[in-house]
């Protein structure tokens, strides 16, 4: 993992274990009573930065949480953190967005985080059919004093 300084109480996180090819942090985190995460969306790339499962929505949703997953737990966080996410669909189709969302739903569990799915035009890298973003809070245990 490489992080950058904090600045303003907010550490940006650039995990070694996804690909290099993203011009922004994976993660940020804000520190306060609580900390709170914020990822860039997870897209459908391996560890060289090739688009995987070129055409296969729910294929490409997989590779999408596996990336989150890394993003999140290079933050000190997992899926059971998420407070919110977003899902990105390259469609019009409803079943293409609802290929993605079973994916995506299969990864939270029981753990059923508010989330927004849209169908857009177009995302950022060739042959992109899905992205996640997330936002994760980390509650800090109160400090009981001893005695």
């Amino acid at each position: 993992m490489n992080e950058i300084p904090p600045a303003n109480g907010v550490r940006l996180i650039r995990s070694t274990d996804l690909a290099p090819v993203a011009e922004y942090a994976y993660a940020a985190v804000a520190e306060s009573p609580v900390s709170a995460i914020w990822t860039a969306g997870a897209c459908p790339l391996d560890a060289e930065g090739n688009t995987v499962a070129i055409g296969d929505y729910a294929g490409q949703a997989e590779q999408v949480m596996r990336n989150l997953v890394t993003a999140l737990e290079s933050a000190g966080a997992s899926l059971a953190d998420v407070v919110k996410t977003t899902v990105y669909v390259a469609s019009s189709s409803q079943a293409d967005l609802v290929a993605a969302w079973q994916v995506v739903r299969d990864h939270m569990g029981e753990h059923d985080a508010p989330s927004t799915l849209l169908g857009v035009s177009v995302l950022g890298y060739d042959d992109q059919l899905v992205e996640v973003e997330a936002v994760a809070v980390l509650i800090e245990e109160p400090v009981t004093p001893q005695g």
